[in-house]
């Protein structure tokens, strides 16, 4: 058994956490660069609790420039165990509604100007993605987005493109019709694969803000009518937020589907031709296994 220590790293309109006790920002360092902001850190019901503004304080942070790897390395550094990701999303399904909630199981990813590896030349690793979203967490979520009163939608496939700007409507009716795609965000990616090599427990929940560009009645998306939408979701994101401590509980076993072993068997560097340098900055996500 282990201490559970929950991250929450909050999206567009998410800012805090309601009723944190003992509520605290610092700043942590890190070998790949300051995070977004600093982290908030407290207790709620009983549970250890941890929150990273994404995009920073003030929205400072484009999806692209967002440090990923440093912010998953400081959650990992302060001892958090599980991640939940909450994010504002749109939507490639007619049911999947402005103002639903999607618990995201599967990810498509189209991003590819950001660093997407705590490994590489002088540490080679190869973790599996097959299943990049933690089904215990991922239930919690649901649970807790349920007993909130929220319309949930329990799985989907989230493509994640580079942005800044919105789909075109042949992307966006590519995403949907060809590929299956279910909602489309910006940062869910490399964070989620990150994660699975930080050896942290994640789970995506999707703010549907809009339609994309690819509905006929809702033409291409409007920034106004998203930030009407944002506002009301992220206020049933604090509430389904604030249940996860009851769900999740103060102590934890081993992850039943592996998420806390991902780099059991992942590194095929040996140990004489690792690099020194690199191995000094994968001290807090790889330390077990290095």
């Amino acid at each position: 058994m282990t201490k559970t220590k929950i991250a929450v790293i909050g999206g567009s309109g998410i800012y805090d956490i309601d009723g944190l006790e003992n509520a605290e920002w610092a700043a942590v360092d890190t070998p790949w660069g300051a995070p977004s902001d600093q982290i908030l850190t407290g207790v709620l019901n009983g549970v250890d609790m941890a929150f990273l503004p994404r995009h920073g304080r003030g929205h400072i942070h484009s999806p692209t420039t967002v440090p990923y790897r440093a912010n998953i390395d400081a959650l990992k550094r302060i001892g958090v165990t599980d991640v939940i990701s909450v994010s504002a999303c749109g939507s490639f399904r007619e049911q999947m509604a402005p103002g639903d909630f999607v618990i995201v199981d599967q990810f498509i990813d189209r991003t590819f100007a950001r660093e997407k590896s705590f490994f590489g030349t002088g540490c080679v690793a190869h973790v599996s993605v097959a299943h990049p979203t933690c089904p215990r967490l991922s239930a919690a979520c649901l649970a807790a987005a349920i007993d909130a009163g929220i319309t949930v939608h329990d799985g989907g496939t989230y493509l994640a493109m580079e942005g800044p700007q919105f789909s075109t409507l042949a992307e966006s009716k590519m995403y949907r019709e060809v590929w299956g795609a279910d909602v489309i965000g910006m940062t869910n990616m490399p964070e989620a694969k990150l994660a699975r090599e930080a050896e942290l427990c994640y789970a995506s929940v999707a703010m549907i803000t809009d339609y994309d560009s690819w509905h006929p009645d809702h033409g291409e998306v409007d920034v106004t009518q998203i930030i009407q939408t944002l506002m009301g979701n992220a206020d049933k994101g604090r509430d389904m937020v604030k249940r996860l401590p009851d769900l999740l509980g103060a102590t934890r076993e081993d992850c039943p589907h592996g998420c806390d072993k991902a780099l059991e068997y992942a590194i095929l560097t040996g140990p004489d031709a690792r690099d020194p340098a690199l191995m000094a900055k994968l001290d807090a996500v790889a330390g077990r296994v290095l």
